[in-house]
């Protein structure tokens, strides 16, 4: 979780009044996800400032399709789904920046304070992982249990991690959103703990279950328990957290669970990339990694059980 907590991001905010675009200023370029390419692509739309970083700024608009939250972020930030990466300018890039500014957002540029910048490359979140055997992925699991410290989790000793990762790995659909929904929203911060545990789920779910044999019914539990949980999501928890929700139910992971999604699958080393997402922030990415964790040995159980997910 984002360590700070702002009520203010909770439900839909009103937006100021627009007084036409601010005096033109040179853009800087910047790499944008995939994810964030109708936001950018579509005519320029005011927004909003929710957050500002020495590392991040975060820009909400009003209506459209999710992501509705979009992140810039320095070259040597975290780097969500959702983000466009701004390049060093030899001091803060977001120093002239402040939280409940105007922004705008479109037409290929997103700007807020000081700070201009125009798309000029794309990356796509989803990483490479496939094809990848049980064995490989069960020698992937059981590192990444070994890298984990489960005091470093936000909702240790809660029982509603537990239960979703069991309604899971049951192929249990029912159980898996009755759980999910105990645990969206709850933690403080921009990215509370539940929503991270269940983010990390559902991108095992989805990108594990796609390159695995048997794993057809991690992708379906995936399609529901993610559009379970992103139904109302921007009622529920913080506008940023909802966005992520819906980038992880499409399969669409930070560059950094990105990594170790590509450790378990054998396509690079697993415990470098798992400190670097533990370490990214006080527990989200600890969450996160739980959550991955618990996404793991569903693909693993359902790849070799009969399928329960009909009666759900």
């Amino acid at each position: 979780m984002i360590e700070r907590s702002e009520s203010s991001l909770r439900g839909p905010q009103p937006v100021a009044p627009d007084h036409g675009p601010e005096p033109f200023r040179a853009p800087v370029p910047g790499a944008a996800g995939l994810a964030v390419r109708e936001a950018l692509e579509r005519p320029r739309r005011q927004a909003r400032v929710i957050a500002v970083f020495p590392a991040a700024a975060y820009l909400r608009l009003n209506g459209g399709a999710e992501p509705r939250v979009v992140a810039l972020v320095g070259p040597d930030g975290v780097r969500p789904a959702n983000s466009i990466v701004v390049p060093g300018t030899g001091r803060q890039p977001f120093h002239g920046v402040r939280e409940g500014d105007t922004g705008w957002i479109g037409d290929g540029h997103a700007e807020a304070g000081g700070l201009r910048v125009r798309v000029r490359r794309w990356w796509d979140p989803r990483p490479v992982l496939g094809p990848l055997s049980e064995a490989r992925l069960r020698h992937g699991a059981m590192l990444l249990e070994a890298a984990l410290d489960p005091r470093a989790c936000g909702l240790s000793g809660h029982p509603g991690p537990a239960a979703l990762a069991d309604g899971c790995a049951a192929g249990d659909l029912a159980r898996a959103v009755q759980a999910a929904e105990r645990i969206v929203g709850l933690g403080p911060g921009l990215t509370p703990s539940g929503d991270d545990v269940i983010s990390g789920l559902l991108l095992s779910l989805r990108l594990l279950g796609e390159v695995t044999a048997g794993g057809s019914r991690s992708v379906w539990l995936a399609d529901w328990l993610g559009a379970a949980v992103t139904t109302d999501a921007d009622t529920r928890t913080t506008s940023l957290s909802a966005s992520l929700l819906h980038c992880a139910a499409a399969g669409q992971p930070s560059g950094e669970a990105a990594a170790v999604l590509r450790g378990l699958a054998g396509r690079e080393a697993l415990a470098p990339a798992v400190r670097r997402l533990v370490s990214s922030s006080r527990y989200s990415g600890a969450d996160m990694a739980w959550g991955m964790l618990a996404g793991c040995r569903a693909v693993l159980a359902l790849g070799r059980a009969p399928s329960r997910l009909a009666s759900a």
